[in-house]
Formats: structure tokens, sequence, C-alpha cells
């Protein structure tokens, strides 16, 4: 029996909530929370990381070095526009992003928005186990599979499902350590 299919797709909500966790500020200058700010490029919404150089000198500095000086102001209004918190400082050349200090209560803060978003990505893994599990059912009652085949396919993709819970507690902790230790 074939179970790629929900392991792909179990795969890729771990790997949608990697890519969200990335996006949490957690007072260490990450370039991923620039991800989903765009310009407006010559009448294009672009991915601010396809027009300008991102480096992070710092531990809490990220600087953005357009290779068109012309698109600096955009950049900066992209910025300002989106919500990360963060007010750019232009120098005419380069745009740097200070990230200030966490206090304790965004700390906390941050861990719950981080809890919250691990919790909705075990309900989407639930899902489609319950997905996996219904296709075998109906599997079984067209009589293409035998009641034990049914009872195999379910402990498997039990298996599965807890091993990406697994998976998505383990990000977590580390993403909470990350937070609470800086």
């Amino acid at each position: 029996m074939d179970y790629s299919n929900i392991k792909e797709k179990m795969e890729k909500t771990i790997s949608v909530f990697s890519e969200n966790l990335a996006e949490v500020r957690a007072g260490r200058a990450n370039p991923a929370i620039l991800n989903k700010v765009k310009i407006d490029y010559y009448g294009t919404p672009t991915p601010i990381n396809q027009v300008a150089g991102i480096s992070v000198p710092e531990a809490r500095l990220i600087v953005i070095q357009p290779w068109d000086l012309s698109i600096l102001k955009e950049i900066e209004r992209a910025i300002l526009a989106s919500d990360i918190g963060i007010n750019p400082n232009n120098d005419g050349k380069v745009i740097r992003l200070a990230f200030p200090e966490l206090n304790e209560e965004r700390r906390k803060e941050l861990v719950k928005d981080v809890r919250k978003m691990a919790e909705e990505a075990k309900v989407a893994i639930r899902s489609i186990r319950r997905d996996g599990i219904d296709e075998f059912k109906k599997k079984q009652k067209d009589s293409e599979i035998t009641e034990d085949d049914l009872h195999t396919a379910e402990e498997q993709i039990q298996k599965i499902t807890d091993s990406k819970i697994g998976e998505i507690d383990s990000i977590l902790e580390n993403k909470e350590k990350d937070i609470m230790s800086i």
C-alpha cells in the first residue's frame, strides 16, 4: 500500500510551519522576515531579495543594499507598509533595519503565537490523517482491500502522523528556546 501521498502532504505542512516560524521576529536579525515584503519594481510586485543584497552584519541588524539606488525609497516604503514592526533607516545608499531587544513580556507573547502556529500545523496533520484513513475505508467498502489491509493502513498512517507531530514539537521546542534565550 502506498502512503507517499499522505507523507508528502504532511511534509509540506511541516515545511510551511517552518517557513512561518522563520518569519517570527525573535529579537535576532533574520532576513526571512523580509520574504513577504514586495516592492513595485517597474509595475511588478517583486520580493526585496530579488532587487537588493540582504546581509546580517550584526546579530540585531539587517542591511539591505539595492542594486539600483533609484528603488531605495520604494524599498523603504514597502518595509514601512509591511507589518514587521521595524522602522527602516535610509542613509541614501543602504537601508538598515535595527532590531530592538525583546523584553520578557514580548518574548512570552511570541512563544504563545508560536505555540498557536504549531497547534494549527498539528490540526492540519491530523486532518491529512483523517482524509487518508477515509480513503482506505472507501477502498475497503468498495472491496478493493480487505479489512486486515484497512487495519494495517490505519496503523501505518497513525505511525506517520505520530512521527510528523513529533517533528513539529521538536521544531517548536527549538524556536521557544531561541526566543527565550535571546
